[in-house]
């Protein structure tokens, strides 16, 4: 027991001795205009620390916490200034940039596709038709982020939002005991939330900061699947304002817990038919141009001849667009062995 208190305090130092975290555990009712009666409101509101104070939106945080808007905006102004939100040089971002890391997917080729793997500080988005392999893929994700550095993982846990009901024990036990880990163990390290509206899927990202303070391990959340509920609930073209505005919150939050905790987000997507193109392929994602300009790498799955998977790397801010074969069978997802590592 005491050597496993010790090691998450040498995990919760690490993260906190972190430059990007270095102000992220000033408690926000030490900053100038607060108070603890104030901060009582802005805790009960998902506002935990200055991070998330500093990259709030003053009209947001005067509704829910019932403060005035001059002074939501003062209060967020000091937590900027606490947290040192400036520009930064070339350089120093070009520094910033090391502290990026990676997930194998399992696959060699995948991996090289993605310029190493799933990438923290990023969202990434995998759309494809229903058995493409979205949420196998988040599956292996879920228990390779568990595996040391050197195998390809981060020694982390992982968050899964599950919108569909799509999550399953043992198939994280069957790859969990493939990768030489306590299945029991890996499973216990996945915390799970079934979201069963768009509010409770939103509500469910608000929580993750609570969550990776208790539990500074976390470096994966998975969302799967990212539309399935909004395409539900929102129906007509009536609709499509108020979705897309909740969707575009959503996606923007994900994005920011991405950066402040230097953890990956993985989100499956679905896809919908265009009658209207009369040559290639007829598929699309789904949610419109949001998502498409939030997601970081955006990843095309269909199925290949013989059982192989086809994933083509659609858009990425500095990888060109390429594709790869791979497989996935009861030990996950691996290189395709009929024509080993490709990428174009």
């Amino acid at each position: 027991m005491a050597k496993k208190d010790t090691e998450q305090n040498d995990s919760t130092e690490e993260v906190k001795n972190t430059p990007e975290f270095a102000d992220e555990y000033v408690d926000i009712k030490d900053l100038p205009g607060v108070g603890a009666t104030i901060a009582s409101k802005l805790k009960g509101a998902g506002y935990q620390d200055v991070i998330a104070l500093a990259t709030a939106n003053p009209m947001v945080v005067s509704e829910v916490c019932e403060i005035g808007e001059p002074t939501a905006r003062k209060i967020i102004s000091e937590a900027r200034e606490a947290a040192k939100m400036n520009f930064l040089s070339g350089l120093e971002f070009e520094d910033k940039r090391k502290q990026v890391q990676r997930i194998s997917t399992g696959s060699q080729a995948f991996d090289i596709l993605l310029g190493g793997g799933v990438e923290t500080q990023s969202i990434t988005e995998c759309y494809g038709e229903f058995g493409s392999g979205k949420s196998q893929l988040a599956f292996q994700l879920a228990v390779n982020v568990q595996l040391p550095k050197e195998k390809g993982g981060l020694d982390g846990h992982a968050i899964w939002i599950d919108t569909e009901g799509t999550f399953r024990p043992a198939r994280i036990e069957q790859l969990a005991s493939v990768k030489g880990l306590d299945p029991k163990e890996v499973l216990n390290n996945i915390k799970i939330g079934r979201a069963y509206s768009s509010d409770h899927q939103i509500l469910l990202v608000d929580k993750v900061p609570e969550l990776v303070n208790k539990d500074p391990k976390i470096k994966l959340i998975v969302v799967d699947s990212m539309m399935a509920l909004f395409r539900a609930e929102y129906v007509g073209r009536g609709t499509l304002a108020d979705r897309q505005q909740k969707i575009n919150v959503i996606l923007h939050n994900l994005q920011r817990l991405a950066d402040r905790y230097n953890l990956a987000v993985y989100m499956t997507n679905q896809v919908m038919a265009r009658p209207d193109m009369m040559f290639g392929d007829p598929t699309a994602p789904v949610g419109g141009h949001i998502i498409g300009h939030v997601a970081t790498y955006r990843i095309y799955l269909r199925k290949g001849k013989k059982g192989l998977r086809v994933a083509k790397l659609v858009d990425s801010p500095s990888l060109p667009e390429g594709e790869v074969t791979f497989q996935i069978g009861t030990d996950g997802i691996t290189d395709a062995e009929e024509e080993g590592k490709k990428s174009k």
